[in-house]
């Protein structure tokens, strides 16, 4: 998924005519699979002047609870509807389901975007 540009084929499965090249917006990357451990980032320049914040491997979670959120210790992923193969290799993404040190809470960040992990606690 490395190229982010149109399709090269039609609808009814005949080939397109490049009308341009490839320009750099369209270009696309490896997904950065965030894991538990030392916290590791990654500077990326993004599209105009900004910067995107990639964690490679993060240990720290910001757990929302009624309103109050608190920083909580990542130990593992329990559940990762993304890929099955995912909890196994303690990749966190959103909507995985990570044990931390105040209990069970879900992903609602994008660490591979973001640079952070935020959560909601679960029951």
């Amino acid at each position: 998924m490395k190229d982010q540009g149109r399709s090269t084929r039609k609808r009814t499965g005949g080939r397109l005519k490049h009308a341009s090249n490839k320009k750099r917006h369209q270009l696309g990357r490896e997904p950065a699979e965030t894991t538990v451990g030392e916290t590791r980032l990654q500077y990326i320049d993004s599209r105009g002047t900004e910067k995107k914040v990639r964690a490679l491997s993060t240990d720290v979670a910001q757990v929302a609870t009624d309103g109050e959120v608190s920083e909580a210790e990542i130990e593992n992923v329990v559940d990762n509807p993304a890929n099955v193969n995912y909890a196994r290799r303690n990749i966190i993404t959103k909507g995985a389901v990570i044990e931390t040190s105040a209990g069970r809470a879900r992903v609602t960040s994008r660490p591979g975007q973001t640079g952070q992990v935020n959560a909601v606690l679960l029951d």
